[in-house]
């Protein structure tokens, strides 16, 4: 029995539907397969990536004129990541993740690249896809890339090279940004969509990791590959702008995630504080422990609540990069703290692998790095403080 998180926000039917069905798909198909997907490291379940894409859970998320489920509202998107992810946050993530493809496609490209690319997501049997802007030598700072982008005649040649590349091994299409001139920084970084099999692209081995298996990474190089102007989205020098809208809408859903993930840890933490007894008492009536379940509760709802707030202005058009940072920041942080109070919880049996508490520990710490580490959130919203002063 899950604990309903009441925000006072009116869903209509069709939403109730979307976020049934993602909840029962959760509980029936992703939560049993955590374990085994977790223990084969570096092999993405694609029998349930199949079983969601004939639901249409990987594609409710893109635009209806190209075959997608029409959710495009972010209060939705977040409410039914957040119940993928209650069941696993690695394979909630990896069902949703060819919105993160499609993002900047939606933000910058032209119909007909759209329908190009977005099109073959909505199918049956739709391909993984991949974005792809980190390198080993550039975490956070995306203006700061060095991979090249050099303009010869209808085409450009690519050169570098991208690290921790989710869906890599897998992606029939990568979003690459790179940069037309470095010394432009931010002005200078434009998105090519590429095709796996273009020559001078390979991807390495998978990367093994500490938690999110469900989800394969490896770099991606690239060796003088050639990419036809058509493949370019929007103008040089406006790949920056696309990036960070893609950024918003991820870092909210992110929240969604992680709220998912601290919603599991407290359900679990619940049952076992209710069936567990100690000293004569089942352990929820002990101070130290009820407590405890009161502090994740209050973190559940904080998440929940900012997720919200953040996904309601996304959907008016405003700018929203300090929310959606405060959505992360807050999300992130607070399932790493709540799966440590699981485990605490617990007690012993929290460190042990018959229960899902260290993976899910072991998957909370992946949210705290990736699309902006927590100090790079809190340096969003610091700028956003000092803006407004």
């Amino acid at each position: 029995m899950t604990r309903t998180l009441r925000d006072g926000i009116d869903l209509t039917t069709e939403q109730r539907e979307f976020v049934a069905l993602a909840r029962d798909f959760a509980a029936a198909e992703i939560r049993p397969r955590a374990r085994a997907v977790d223990d084969a490291d570096v092999e993405s379940p694609l029998d349930l990536w199949a079983a969601a894409a004939r639901l249409g859970i990987t594609s409710f998320m893109l635009p209806a004129e190209y075959g997608g489920g029409g959710v495009t509202d972010m209060v939705t998107q977040c409410l039914v990541q957040q119940e993928l992810c209650h069941g696993d946050i690695g394979i909630g993530n990896l069902l949703t993740s060819n919105g993160f493809f499609a993002a900047p496609i939606e933000e910058l490209g032209t119909d007909e690249q759209k329908k190009r690319w977005l099109t073959p997501l909505t199918g049956d049997d739709p391909p993984l896809t991949a974005l792809a802007v980190t390198e080993p030598g550039v975490g956070s700072d995306a203006a700061g890339l060095q991979t090249r982008a050099v303009r010869d005649g209808d085409h450009y040649v690519l050169n570098g090279q991208k690290a921790w590349i989710s869906n890599a091994p897998y992606a029939r299409w990568i979003v690459i940004f790179a940069t037309v001139d470095p010394t432009k920084r931010a002005r200078g970084v434009t998105a090519f969509v590429l095709d796996k099999d273009m020559p001078g692209l390979t991807v390495g081995k998978p990367m093994t990791k500490m938690g999110q298996r469900a989800i394969v990474s490896a770099e991606v190089f690239l060796d003088n590959v050639r990419v036809p102007v058509e493949n370019r989205l929007g103008d040089e020098g406006q790949g920056f702008y696309g990036l960070m809208r893609t950024f918003d809408a991820s870092r909210i859903l992110i929240g969604a995630s992680t709220t998912g993930l601290a919603r599991a840890a407290l359900d679990a933490s619940l049952e076992y504080a209710k069936a567990r007894e100690q000293f004569g008492k089942p352990i929820i009536q002990h101070q130290a422990v009820a407590f405890r379940l009161a502090d994740m509760a209050t973190r559940v709802d904080a998440s929940h609540l900012l997720t919200m707030r953040a996904a309601r202005l996304y959907d008016t058009g405003v700018p929203v990069a300090a929310e959606s940072a405060i959505a992360k920041l807050t999300g992130s942080e607070n399932a790493m703290w709540c799966t440590w109070a699981a485990l605490q919880t617990h007690g012993g049996w929290g460190y042990s692998r018959e229960f899902l508490l260290e993976k899910w520990m072991r998957d909370a710490k992946l949210e705290e790095i990736e699309e902006g580490t927590s100090d790079i959130q809190r340096l969003i919203i610091s700028r956003s403080l000092a803006g407004s002063a």
